[in-house]
């Protein structure tokens, strides 16, 4: 009886962990609406995991300046984020800070153009 159950929970304790770790994949973009602004404009992405535990942070980058963005609104398939005031023209990827202990920038093959 005694062997039953701690199987039974062994067994009860790794599906738990398999569903745990499904849930919490890492942030990804998959597409920018519209693909381009001006500064002060409003994007949208969209992808998975985009939440606000998954990310922290949207930034824009050129590869050498990275920028903060301002995110307005935030849910697990889309950001909407403004473009920092005064940016430069030109393309710049996007990249986010994901949240959590050990918190990492990940750059994403999104990219945007400012005009």
């Amino acid at each position: 009886m005694t062997y039953k159950r701690s199987l039974l929970s062994i067994l009860l304790a790794i599906a738990f962990s398999s569903i745990l770790l499904a849930q919490t994949g890492s942030p990804r973009v998959d597409t920018a609406e519209p693909d381009s602004g001006k500064a002060g404009e409003t994007l949208a992405i969209n992808g998975e995991n985009l939440d606000k535990a998954s990310v922290a942070e949207l930034l824009l980058t050129d590869g050498k300046n990275d920028l903060k963005t301002a995110i307005v609104e935030q849910g697990a398939k889309s950001i909407k984020f403004k473009i920092p005031a005064g940016t430069k023209p030109g393309r710049y990827s996007i990249m986010l800070l994901t949240g959590g202990k050990d918190p990492k920038f990940l750059e994403q093959p999104v990219k945007i153009t400012v005009e």
